[in-house]
């Protein structure tokens, strides 16, 4: 049994190869919440989402977001309407008040749909409106999710970290926003002065997850601060991987990351953006799998091989460091 901690592209890229190494029915796959955002009304979960439609065989992975082929005429059609009306452009938040009233799971990342921020295709709008009015029915995620994850067909078990609110805030130079704004509407650029995940001193790891770390744990190439940093505060999950066998595979070679903001948020809650700053942040890891050009001399057990993941075979290649890893470390 192994479980798998998602985030961003990394994890799931990792995931394209994993099937031939780790056997589907015995693998468990824990989602980041973090970047959840409601627009609209409707509850948006990109990383649980880029794995459920991975596992369904639909993923656009030419961007590794939203589903293949995808139409888009609703979102066009909001864009049309805002600007027809002179609303302007988004992201545009609801009111302070709305934040914290009404459907729990959003609270303090609610959007409104006028002017739609983050491109969201016509069958993928599908998925969020059937999650939300799951939720509003009295499902929890991870049971949502898991009926998702039915109609889709996967063969891994898809959980969200948490059944509670915890939204990843990002403080910035020009104020502070979720992440999704400082991502998607502001292309990384605000210089990063900190990072918040709101909401997580009052949530909980869902018995699943706590059952799912009991097994072997891989922490895929993805990003440590918003990408498992949400997972990591929640209380009793750095207890929990302290207890059993953990590897990570570094999103660096050295000090150079191979996609996304991770340097940028690393260096701006003050840990060193590198391979080395990465097992500092990760202190449970009981091995680690570097490229083969990163010569970062860690004080756990090393498997070396090439990290880029540029497909399938690139990504069973690691998967099978992975294990390697699992195995030195056991």
């Amino acid at each position: 049994m192994v479980t798998f901690l998602a985030g961003g592209t990394g994890t799931p890229k990792l995931l394209d190869g994993a099937a031939d190494v780790f056997a589907p029915a015995e693998t468990t796959v824990v989602g980041n919440t973090g970047d959840d955002v409601e627009i609209g009304g409707h509850l948006v979960c990109p990383d649980v989402d880029t794995v459920l439609f991975h596992g369904g065989g639909v993923l656009d992975t030419e961007r590794w977001w939203g589903i293949a082929g995808d139409t888009t005429e609703t979102h066009e059609e909001l864009a049309r309407l805002a600007d027809a009306a002179d609303l302007g452009n988004g992201p545009r938040y609801l009111p302070e008040e709305a934040q914290i009233t009404g459907r729990e799971i959003a609270r303090w990342r609610r959007f409104s749909g006028v002017a739609e921020f983050m491109e969201i295709g016509d069958r993928d709008r599908a998925v969020h409106v059937t999650r939300t009015s799951l939720l509003d029915e009295g499902r929890t995620l991870t049971e949502v999710t898991r009926t998702l994850a039915d109609a889709f067909d996967l063969d891994i078990d898809l959980i969200p970290m948490s059944d509670d609110p915890v939204a990843t805030i990002v403080h910035t130079a020009d104020g502070s926003m979720h992440f999704q704004e400082y991502w998607v509407a502001n292309r990384g650029e605000p210089a990063v002065e900190d990072v918040e995940f709101r909401g997580s001193d009052a949530a909980s790891a869902t018995d699943a997850v706590r059952s799912a770390l009991r097994d072997d744990v891989v922490i895929g190439p993805s990003n440590p601060v918003t990408s498992i940093g949400p997972m990591l505060a929640l209380d009793g999950v750095r207890e929990a991987l302290a207890e059993t066998t953990v590897v990570a595979v570094s999103p660096f070679v050295e000090d150079r990351v191979f996609s996304g903001p991770a340097a940028d948020l690393m260096r701006g809650v003050g840990r060193e953006p590198s391979t080395a700053g990465v097992a500092d942040a990760y202190p449970f890891a009981d091995a680690f799998v570097l490229d083969d050009d990163d010569g970062t001399d860690l004080d756990r057990p090393v498997v070396r091989t090439d990290t880029r993941i540029d497909g399938p075979d690139d990504a069973e290649r690691v998967a099978r460091a992975c294990r390697e890893a699992l195995e030195v470390a056991e």
